[in-house]
């Protein structure tokens, strides 16, 4: 690995850190100016819909969360074997799901009229729930790039994170009840940004693996 290529994977992964920890401040301070908007109780895709005063701001912000995720995800497959075929599955997962669910989910507002999905609603749930399945699938590959015998911690993490992520994503998507007193429904927001927190914890220890790889595997 020569020394510009192992700086634009160190580049990479601090974009990736300062990512992670940047959108929970973001969506946080956003938040705070959307009149009534719960972070427990509410999605962060109703932050991002038009009728959101901080709509354009968070849209965009999405979309550069989504570039950088694509970056990430290119230069995941340089600083591993770029030929091994999990490494290639890592790679397009990461960068899946900086198509999906940041790209996506920030060109197509989850916009609802007269109380119904529109086209918009439509398109920003599907790339958002196809970058959360790649995101949730991630761990299965990054246990056999990264083996147990390598790294036994982040063995581990990766099972815990893709048991957790099963976890928050069903509490988050499945409707149990339409009793909208029902606790799992009355926290959405809460599962949803618990399952985000379970992503970035992740991708901060992959990109921290990556900062400091020497040699590809």
């Amino acid at each position: 690995m020569n020394t510009k290529q192992s700086n634009w994977i160190k580049i990479a992964a601090l974009f990736c850190i300062i990512v992670c920890i940047a959108d929970f401040i973001v969506l946080f301070v956003l938040g705070n100016y959307y009149p009534g908007y719960s972070h427990l109780r509410n999605t962060m895709s109703s932050l991002g819909a038009s009728v959101s005063p901080v709509s354009a701001i968070l849209s965009t912000w999405w979309i550069g969360i989504g570039i950088v995720f694509v970056f990430f995800g290119f230069q995941f497959r340089k600083a591993f074997d770029s030929n091994a075929k999990n490494v290639k599955i890592a790679s397009g997962l990461i960068m899946l799901y900086g198509l999906g669910e940041g790209i996506g989910s920030g060109i197509f507002k989850a916009d609802r009229i007269a109380g119904k999905m529109t086209s918009s609603f439509v398109m920003h749930d599907l790339a958002g729930g196809i970058g959360l399945i790649a995101a949730l699938l991630l761990p299965l590959f990054m246990n056999k790039v990264i083996s147990k015998k390598e790294n036994p911690f982040f063995y581990r993490l990766s099972w815990i994170v893709f048991v957790f992520g099963i976890i928050t994503m069903l509490l988050f998507t499945i409707r149990f009840s339409s009793d909208e007193t029902n606790l799992i429904i009355h926290f959405k927001g809460l599962w949803q940004r618990l399952f985000l927190l379970n992503l970035y914890v992740y991708f901060t220890a992959i990109s921290i693996i990556m900062y400091h790889k020497k040699s590809i595997v």
